[in-house]
């Protein structure tokens, strides 16, 4: 008898996709089963998430599942990027659809929290470094109101859920925040590993707003509404993976991190190892360096670096001018240009901000000095060439400061996401850095989530343990079932 499949629902900023594990003759094999577009979309002035648009599409994606695995699906996991929530009517029905970490409302709550309580000593109390798109910025921007004023107001009192912890309870109508995506939020204790009860009160925030608590692996509980009356859905498991992307990645490498660095590459770049015990001094803080809740215990100690969204956003604006690029086809003329005359600072606001990127970057180029790049066709490439140059300039960057951090040396690279497909930026990381970069799994995502529903039923409500994980992780890697 086959048996059960999986279900992983990765929730990416500009795609989401739902994927299927299957056990083809005993050995695990993941299909990518419905991918849907996404990003963030305009409203006036403010920033928000399509998350109707993304629930309609989730919901397809599931009824192909179903209809690919006769078998039967014993679990469904979610993981997304982190920060951002869902605030939820007194039915429980979504208030509004959900603002984007990049939308500017939180400078001004970030700079009258930092009136209340420093940054360092927030850093300190909950090890999340505090970046205006933290989910405590954004909780305290919702009771001032956006730029056509008061209407916008929304009460602190509302319950609100995370992104991934939404889906889960749209499938299972069990409200919970998993551990390693609450921690992300600027509001988790650091010593109880519980909501810092006394920080929201010192904000003006409702604790009771805030979801439960929950370790990773947590089973929420059967699917429940239309989905339910499937055949393949009629034993199935709603579980909470790592449901921070970045959490469920880490736990996809297979190999053993007590002696590597791993960096996580995308929209935003982590650069970082595993650590038993939080690292929140100065230098850590000086050098942007945060602390995150990994999958069954341990901390994801890392710097955040923006990535490949400047170079998106370059293509973007290409496109729209009728400038389109194929990724591959860009990378590998990029390679074949001369060594830029600049280099960027990756982490300059201005890059983090959307529309318009390379005028941003010509404008971040002056500012420290260096030649402009002119925005014409044939020069995409030059441009592309400069971003990589200076990610992997920040990457050696963030690896010296966490060696010095740790009091020790690294011996090698792991590199997940979607950067093990560009070779240029590989061999730039090696060379800025002097380590050797092993490729792990583009959609190591996938397969953290899926050997975290692996473990969790296995463990029959137990604890999910690091062990555990990785041996479904190496399983899965093993096969090259992704």
């Amino acid at each position: 008898m086959q048996d059960p499949a999986r279900v992983a629902i990765d929730l990416g900023a500009e795609s989401c996709r739902v994927s299927l594990l299957r056990w083809v003759d005993g050995k695990p094999a993941v299909e990518v089963i419905h991918r849907i577009p996404n990003g963030p979309r305009h409203r006036g002035e403010t920033l928000y998430w399509p998350l109707k648009q993304i629930l309609a599409g989730l919901e397809e994606g599931l009824r192909k599942a179903a209809a690919a695995a006769p078998e039967g699906i014993a679990s469904i996991g979610v993981d997304s990027w982190s920060v951002d929530y869902v605030r939820l009517a007194p039915d429980g029905s979504m208030l509004c659809e959900p603002f984007c970490y990049r939308d500017e409302r939180t400078v001004k709550s970030k700079r009258a929290a930092d009136a209340i309580i420093s940054p360092f000593d927030i850093y300190q109390r909950t090890g999340a470094y505090p970046l205006n798109l933290n989910t405590v910025y954004q909780l305290m921007a919702d009771s001032a109101g956006g730029p056509e004023g008061k209407d916008q107001r929304i009460d602190q009192r509302a319950p609100w859920v995370m992104f991934p912890e939404f889906v889960l309870y749209w499938l299972s109508g069990r409200r919970v925040g998993e551990y390693t995506n609450a921690s992300h939020t600027g509001l988790v204790n650091l010593k109880t590993g519980t909501w810092d009860a006394e920080l929201f009160e010192m904000l003006g925030l409702a604790v009771e707003a805030a979801p439960p608590i929950v370790p990773t692996g947590t089973v929420l509980g059967p699917i429940t509404g239309p989905l339910a009356g499937l055949d393949a859905f009629r034993a199935t498991q709603i579980i909470a993976p790592a449901t921070h992307d970045t959490a469920s990645a880490i736990a996809g490498i297979a190999t053993d991190l007590s002696s590597a660095a791993y960096i996580s590459s995308g929209t935003w770049s982590l650069v970082g190892t595993i650590t038993q015990t939080p690292v929140t001094t100065r230098h850590a803080f000086d050098a942007g360096y945060t602390n995150i809740g990994a999958a069954g215990g341990g901390l994801l100690f890392h710097s955040l670096i923006n990535s490949m969204w400047v170079l998106k956003q370059c293509m973007d604006g290409w496109a729209a001018e009728g400038r389109s690029w194929p990724i591959e086809k860009l990378v590998q003329e990029a390679a074949a240009c001369n060594a830029p005359t600049g280099v960027l600072d990756m982490d300059a606001p201005t890059l983090m901000l959307d529309t318009g990127m390379p005028e941003r970057v010509n404008k971040e180029l002056a500012r420290l000095g260096f030649e402009e790049i002119p925005d014409v066709a044939g020069n995409e490439p030059l441009f592309a060439r400069t971003i990589f140059e200076s990610l992997a300039l920040r990457y050696a960057s963030a690896l010296a400061n966490l060696e010095k951090m740790l009091g020790r040396k690294l011996d090698r690279i792991h590199m997940i996401g979607g950067a093990t497909r560009n070779k240029l930026l590989i061999e730039l990381t090696e060379k800025q850095t002097g380590l050797k970069v092993e490729i792990g799994e583009t959609e190591s995502s996938t397969v953290g989530s899926l050997a975290i529903q692996l473990a969790a039923s296995e463990a029959a409500g137990e604890r999910v343990t690091p062990a555990a994980v990785r041996k479904w992780a190496e399983v899965l890697c093993r096969e090259k079932a992704c």
